[in-house]
C-alpha cells in the first residue's frame, strides 16, 4: 500500500470514527426529558402530536410539583430535565427564584402569552410561561347564601357569614396566589384583616380538596366556599349523577367583577436552567401556545386557554361564561407567597 493511499485510509477510518461519535449526539437531540406536575390524561394525547409533528420523543418524570422542585434542586446540574411543567404561580415564581430555569427568547411565545401570564424577563426572554389558567371562584349554596353577599373576595369575612365558610387548607398554593394576589391589590393591613375574617367566618377546619369544598357545600355543611374553575366544570361534565346533583345545589360567582377583577391562576412551562437539548425545548414550548395544544387545555382538561383568540368547545365553560379577571403579573403574586405565609400564622389559619 503506498503512502498516499495510507493516508486515504486513515482519513477514511476519522471520518467514520467521527460520525459514530456523533450518532449519539445526534439521537439525543431527538429526545426531550419532561419533567410534569399534570396528570391528566388528555396531556397523553397532548405530548404524542408534538411527537408527531416533529420527530421528538419525550420522556416523562412525572411527579407533584414540590417532588420535581425537589428533584432539580438535588440534581443540580446533572439533571436531565429538558423542560419543566407546572401548575400554580407560586410554585412557578419558588422555581424561577431558585434558579432552576433558563431564560427563553421567542417572539411567537411573546406574542401569544399574555404579559401577565409570564416569568421575569431581564432581557434575555421569559423564564416561564403561562400555557392555561384557572379562575378562583366563590360557590354558594343556593339555600343559605344570598349571591349578593358573595360577590367579592372581602365580603367572605363580613361577620354575617359566621359559621359560613369552607377552604383547602391556607397554606395550598391554591389558596397561597389567592392571598397574594388580595395583598398585591389591597395592601397589607387590609389583607391581614380579610384574612383575619375569614378565620373568623370557618365552618370548620380547613380539610380536603376544591371538589371536597364544592360538596360540602351543596349539602349544607358549608355556606360558601372557593374553588378553581376546572374542578367546578369537571363536576357540570361528570358522569356521576350526584356530582351533576350537587352542582345544581350551589351557585358560582367570579368575584370582583365591580373591581380588579377574578384572580386567575396558572399552569406553566419552562425550560430548565441544565437543559441538554434546548432547541426541542423550545420547540415544545413553542408548541403548547399552538391553537391545537390550547383547545387540549381547554376543551380535555376544562382549563381557559392562556391565548385568548382560541375558540373551544367546552360546554361547562361555555355555561359559567365570560368575565373579567385581574391583570396584575403572577410573578408578582408569587413574591408575596412568603408575607401571606406569615400573615397566615398569625391570623391562625391552618
Amino acid at each position: 500500500m503506498t503512502a498516499k493511499n495510507t493516508l486515504k485510509t486513515l482519513a477514511g477510518l476519522i471520518s467514520c470514527l467521527g460520525a459514530l461519535a456523533a450518532t449519539p449526539a445526534l439521537a439525543q437531540e431527538q429526545v426531550l426529558n419532561l419533567y410534569s406536575a399534570r396528570h391528566y390524561q388528555t396531556d397523553e394525547a397532548l405530548f404524542s402530536n408534538f411527537t408527531k409533528a416533529t420527530g421528538v420523543k419525550i420522556n416523562i418524570v412525572s411527579a407533584d410539583d414540590a417532588g420535581i422542585l425537589q428533584r432539580l434542586k438535588s440534581e443540580g446540574a446533572a439533571s436531565p430535565a429538558d423542560v419543566i411543567l407546572l401548575v400554580d404561580a407560586a410554585r412557578l415564581w419558588f422555581a424561577e427564584t431558585n434558579d432552576l430555569f433558563a431564560p427563553v427568547k421567542s417572539s411567537y411565545l411573546e406574542q401569544r402569552i399574555p404579559a401577565q401570564l409570564r416569568g421575569k424577563d431581564a432581557g434575555q426572554g421569559s423564564e416561564w410561561f403561562g400555557y392555561s389558567t384557572r379562575a378562583r371562584v366563590v360557590v354558594y349554596n343556593k339555600l343559605k347564601v344570598k349571591r349578593e353577599d358573595v360577590d367579592s373576595y372581602a365580603k367572605l369575612a363580613d361577620p354575617k357569614l359566621k359559621g359560613q365558610f369552607c377552604s383547602r387548607s391556607g397554606s395550598h398554593p391554591y389558596n397561597l396566589s389567592l392571598f397574594g394576589s388580595y395583598l398585591e391589590h389591597a395592601g397589607p393591613a387590609a389583607t391581614e384583616a380579610w384574612l383575619k375574617g375569614l378565620v373568623a367566618n370557618q365552618a370548620r377546619d380547613p380539610k380536603g380538596g376544591d371538589t371536597d369544598q364544592i360538596k360540602a357545600t351543596a349539602s349544607g355543611e358549608c355556606g360558601v366556599a372557593l374553588s378553581n374553575t376546572y374542578y367546578i366544570a369537571r363536576m357540570m361534565r361528570s358522569n356521576k349523577p350526584d356530582e351533576r346533583a350537587a352542582m345544581e345545589q350551589v351557585g358560582v360567582v367570579f368575584p370582583n367583577q365591580q373591581s380588579w377583577g377574578t384572580h386567575v391562576n396558572v399552569a406553566g412551562g419552562a425550560m430548565a436552567r441544565h437543559a441538554k437539548n434546548r432547541v426541542a425545548a423550545v420547540k415544545f414550548l413553542e408548541y403548547l401556545a399552538t391553537d391545537d395544544a390550547q383547545r387540549y387545555f381547554a376543551d380535555g382538561n376544562n382549563e381557559y386557554p392562556a391565548v385568548s383568540t382560541v375558540k373551544i368547545s367546552n360546554p361547562a365553560l361555555d355555561t359559567l361564561g365570560t368575565f373579567k379577571q385581574e391583570l396584575i403579573p403572577l410573578s408578582a403574586v408569587g413574591q408575596n407567597t412568603p408575607k401571606v405565609q406569615q400573615m397566615l400564622d398569625r391570623a391562625g389559619y391552618k
